[in-house]
């Protein structure tokens, strides 16, 4: 039986990567890629010429059996993101999952993922939190929001630079202006800037100042 390594890789320095995952990277059979260009950068930076196939949300169903097949057939698979790690806001669930039903063991090394750095930056209350990720473009949008008026922990979202100041703007509409928020942009990259205070000072600043960049929202929870 085979082995799943899933591999978090920089999200924006390359510096950031570790010993371990370059040498899993060298040793796998096969490189299971979000985005076999975006990795292709990577590898080539770190000498790795092992092969790759492309996994994204619009072909996992089709090829995790594929994927299963070999780690039975004993080899071993290395799972990448374009950034991060796998599985949080990328793919990644859906072969970890029937590698786990079928008894394929999972090794997910430690790594970058950007709601780290950007929770223990942001100085809001760091000891609980929750992850909500991307929220829904459309519809459920307002009733996950609405769901979240009466959360006390820390809150955390991605979110794309185009929507930004829209999403903030709900924000103050449904959790109140002076509620506290940091919004990092651009993490461990030559750029990267956290912009904290009111969901009202920091549209104000959005607002005049074109966000770039990957984005995470660190947003205050209901004072209790």
């Amino acid at each position: 039986m085979g082995r799943l390594y899933v591999v978090p890789t920089p999200v924006g320095n390359l510096e950031d990567m570790t010993f371990r995952a370059i040498r899993i990277l060298k040793e796998a059979d096969l490189i299971l890629a979000e985005d076999t260009r975006t990795s292709g950068i990577l590898l080539k930076h770190f000498e790795i010429k092992n092969a790759m196939q492309s996994y994204h949300k619009f072909n996992e169903h089709k090829t995790v059996e594929g994927i299963i097949n070999r780690l039975k057939a004993g080899e071993t698979i290395a799972l990448v993101s374009d950034a991060g790690t796998p599985g949080i806001s990328d793919p990644g669930f859906l072969v970890v999952r029937e590698c786990v039903k079928n008894d394929i063991e999972v090794q997910c090394l430690p790594g970058a993922t950007a709601f780290v750095p950007a929770l223990v930056a942001s100085g809001l209350p760091d000891e609980r939190f929750c992850f909500e990720g991307f929220l829904p473009q459309k519809k459920g949008r307002m009733t996950r929001l609405n769901g979240l008026v009466e959360e006390t922990r820390t809150m955390i979202f991605y979110e794309s630079p185009y929507r930004l100041v829209k999403t903030l703007t709900q924000f103050a509409e449904i959790f109140g202006p002076e509620r506290q928020v940091s919004v990092c942009r651009e993490i461990s990259k030559i750029h990267e800037e956290s912009v904290r205070g009111t969901l009202q000072e920091v549209i104000a600043h959005f607002t005049a100042t074109e966000p770039r960049g990957e984005i995470v929202i660190i947003l205050a929870g209901k004072e209790d």
